[in-house]
């Protein structure tokens, strides 16, 4: 199966990117998603990040506080490499199994850091969803609902535009028009289904 890692700053389009993937048939897996069901209430994952970071950022009834935590590592970058290295290797292990699971000709492997992990190595491919620092910015800003110092510090946490860029076989513009968006994605389909039957 040809295995294509789908990555992008925050806010760049990555889960409307997946999604029309998915309408096209191809199999998705989200890291996102995985990282929340390795924290979910009776994980070894939550057990984990409960001992590294304190009960504190353990919920009322008994769920991880995403934001508490957001918080925490976004403005330490220590606590942040901490967290990665307690969750991506639990990340990595179910990204196998379920790869292992699939029978499609090719699946897209969304990872937000995929250039700033060590996730490059489970793909064939990269793609980049692609577009301006302001545009990313903007969006980040009205979506999470959070101030501009707390989305400036997350931007920075990332791997910078061009960095991300290097390390792209395929780029998917997401600045502009969602059409010129889905033609792209038309065209890496189709080029991902050619490579897959090879």
């Amino acid at each position: 199966m040809l295995r294509v890692g789908l990555t992008g700053g925050i806010a760049s389009g990555k889960t409307a990117v997946a999604d029309y993937f998915a309408e096209l048939g191809c199999s998705i897996i989200d890291t996102d998603l995985i990282s929340r069901e390795v924290v979910a209430v009776g994980e070894s994952g939550l057990a984990k990040v409960q001992k590294e970071f304190g009960s504190h950022i353990i919920s009322d009834s008994g769920e991880l506080d995403r934001r508490l935590l957001r918080e925490l590592i976004f403005s330490d970058p220590q606590k942040r490499l901490k967290l990665e290295g307690i969750l991506h290797p639990l990340i990595r292990a179910k990204v196998i199994k379920k790869l292992g699971e699939l029978s499609t000709p090719y699946a897209i492997i969304v990872v937000p850091l995929l250039v700033e992990t060590g996730f490059a190595s489970l793909v064939d491919r990269v793609a980049v969803v692609d577009c301006p620092s302001k545009v990313q910015l903007e969006r980040l800003l009205s979506r999470d609902g959070i101030d501009l110092i707390q989305a400036e510090a997350i931007l920075n946490a990332q791997a910078k535009r061009n960095v991300r860029l290097t390390h792209a076989d395929d780029l998917i513009d997401n600045g502009g028009d969602w059409n010129n968006t889905q033609r792209r994605i038309l065209e890496l389909h189709a080029y991902y289904s050619n490579l897959a039957s090879k």
